[in-house]
């Protein structure tokens, strides 16, 4: 009899016998070394990256063990592979929901968080379209921003970051803007410029709000977005295939003409900072990283404030919103094509009246 125990990391089985057995060798060796990182990942830093925070042992080793299995679901269908998809995923929550064996809601609602923190760890962002909590099942579409707090949203884009007008300045008072200017792009105070000043007061906030209004972007394509998705003659964003969150098609998204003339603004400022030379990324934070949805949730929450929003708030709200809206306005097709979305099926959860119209109804009703 054997007596070999199978390798673990973080205490956590390395590779389960059933993808071992599944595997051939060479795939064995890559799947290895892709399972090491997630482990140690999941335990050292998947609660709280930012923090460094990692999940209790029991739930590393939950997720760890229903990311494997998700994983080798895949392989059956497609071949092995660690590169999935949202769809991917959705399916994958489907097929578990409608399974004949039928599982606790406590077991559907781990499945979605640690499918979440798998695409964390990829460096990705998920947002299912089913909802799953731990007592009450399914539900349908989460929270969406209202009519007025998106008109808050664009208003306050527009203050957010901003500074007095340099010639409007006691000297005092310009010394301690200095100071501030200082501390936000990490440079001695001697050497904030008069070109600083006019950094301050840029169109990158306003591009990146009101760009994500109009089109729902997804944290992940905001990370992605190019130059040369921005067509300003016609007001749209044009999305290669390739570069798509889910690399199903290529999108055409309309704009604004306000949104476009922020972003034609911001092309034109964003020419004058060195980070951009050797890259065609449209946005890059102050420490020249494409944003993420952690990023973004400072910007987000800081818009917020400015708009007087006094709840919590997620970036996918500003995206619910948009199609919450566009179905209203123009209809599930049209909604479809703005979110970039696959299936009208997907899409239909966006119907429904938003609470200003309902609330209309009623008034009408007597």
């Amino acid at each position: 009899m054997s007596t070999n125990k199978p390798e673990k990391v973080e205490g956590i089985v390395l590779i389960p016998g059933p993808s071992r057995d599944y595997l051939n060798e060479r795939q064995r060796v890559a799947y290895e070394s892709h399972r090491r990182k997630l482990l140690k990942w999941l335990a050292r830093q998947g609660k709280n990256p930012d923090a460094l925070e990692g999940y209790a042992h029991h739930t590393a080793r939950n997720y760890a063990g229903i990311i494997d299995r998700f994983l080798r679901e895949i392989w059956e269908c497609d071949g092995y592979t660690i590169d999935v998809s949202h769809d991917d995923a959705e399916d994958y929550l489907r097929s578990l929901l409608l399974a004949d064996d039928e599982y606790s809601h406590t077991h559907l609602h781990n499945t979605k968080l640690a499918l979440l923190a798998y695409f964390r760890f990829q460096g990705d962002e998920w947002e299912p379209d089913i909802t799953i909590s731990s007592s009450s099942g399914v539900s349908q579409p989460r929270d969406f921003l209202s009519d007025d707090e998106r008109t808050a949203l664009r208003e306050a884009a527009l203050e957010y970051g901003t500074v007095p007008a340099y010639a409007a300045l006691e000297p005092k008072e310009r010394t301690k803007w200095k100071r501030f200017l200082a501390r936000r792009y990490g440079k001695p105070t001697s050497d904030v410029s008069r070109d600083d000043w006019d950094r301050a007061n840029g169109f990158k906030y306003p591009s990146i709000i009101h760009t994500a209004l109009d089109a729902g972007l997804r944290p992940i394509e905001v990370g992605r977005a190019q130059t040369y998705w921005v067509d300003v003659e016609n007001a749209t964003l044009r999305i290669p295939e390739a570069e798509s969150s889910k690399n199903e098609d290529n999108w055409t998204v309309s704009l604004r003409r306000e949104t476009t003339e922020y972003l034609a603004r911001w092309l034109e400022e964003r020419g004058m900072y060195d980070k951009y030379e050797d890259t065609d990324r449209l946005w890059l934070t102050r420490h020249s990283n494409p944003y993420s949805a952690s990023s973004l949730r400072y910007v987000l929450d800081a818009v917020c404030d400015l708009a007087d929003i006094e709840r919590d708030v997620s970036w996918y709200a500003i995206r619910h919103s948009t199609g919450t809206y566009m179905a209203r306005e123009e209809g599930l097709a049209a909604a479809q094509s703005q979110l970039r979305h696959r299936s009208i099926e997907t899409t239909a959860k966006y119907d429904q009246a938003p609470v200003e119209d309902r609330r209309d109804a009623l008034d009408r009703m007597g």
